[in-house]
């Protein structure tokens, strides 16, 4: 089977700053993998440099199976790649459907979800249809954000900390998406700070530090992980 994602010995830069260095990685269709680490191990540049939103890439991203790291970041989102980044990008001026029927379906991606389909998933996001931008709270503002991507066909999910900052019910309500997606058999790449949101989630665990990886594990293992979880992340 070929992975959905295979990164090996990625190192990336911005400007004269070396962030990543050697990371190497597998993520195989319909898998949920969370990247953990402290702030500044390099999860965020690792799923900006799957983008190409970094400066100068070595090394090797494989997305089922077609390397991309000669590849302008427009090319690598039509394969069908979806990122959110942690500042979600939605535009104030427009509501909240507008936002959504924004970006156009991608041609390499499978068929996206309609909106219907989306707001049968997020019904605050169908409440909110008319509301602008702005006036979504964070949390409404995050729902958009990964549905946004849904409705392109994107069927490999890059989510940069879509907890952080959230209150308890729509995280689960995130937590819910995920499980969902999950099982319609999307492929997801979380990073994430929230270790109890993303603990019971992920299929495989990847820890990072100093932009490398250091440990990667299971599902099954994390229990017998957690000391050196501990030490790594102060969980």
């Amino acid at each position: 089977m070929t992975a959905a994602l295979e990164i090996k010995g990625l190192q990336a830069w911005y400007g004269e700053s070396h962030v990543l260095h050697g990371v190497d990685m597998v993520v195989q269709p319909g898998e949920v993998v969370t990247l953990l680490g402290r702030n500044g191990a390099g999860r965020t540049t690792t799923l900006r440099a799957i983008m190409g939103l970094t400066g100068a890439r070595k090394g090797s991203i494989e997305v089922n199976g077609k390397e991309t790291i000669g590849m302008p970041t427009h090319r690598i989102a039509h394969l069908g790649i979806g990122y959110c980044p942690e500042e979600r990008g939605i535009f104030a001026s427009l509501s909240c459907e507008e936002n959504l029927l924004l970006p156009p379906e991608l041609k390499g991606g499978g068929q996206g979800m309609s909106v219907e389909e989306i707001y049968a998933m997020f019904p605050n996001l169908a409440e909110r249809r008319h509301s602008q931008g702005t006036r979504l709270s964070g949390g409404e503002q995050q729902m958009l954000a990964v549905a946004r991507i849904l409705r392109t066909g994107a069927k490999l999910l890059l989510l940069d900390e879509i907890s952080e900052g959230l209150a308890p019910v729509i995280v689960q309500a995130l937590a819910r998406m995920i499980t969902t997606l999950r099982a319609k058999g999307y492929t997801i790449v979380m990073v994430e700070q929230n270790f109890r949101f993303a603990a019971p989630l992920a299929d495989r665990f990847y820890v990072m530090e100093h932009g490398r990886i250091v440990e990667k594990f299971g599902a099954a293992e994390l229990e017998a992980k957690m000391p050196v979880l501990t030490e790594l992340l102060g969980v």
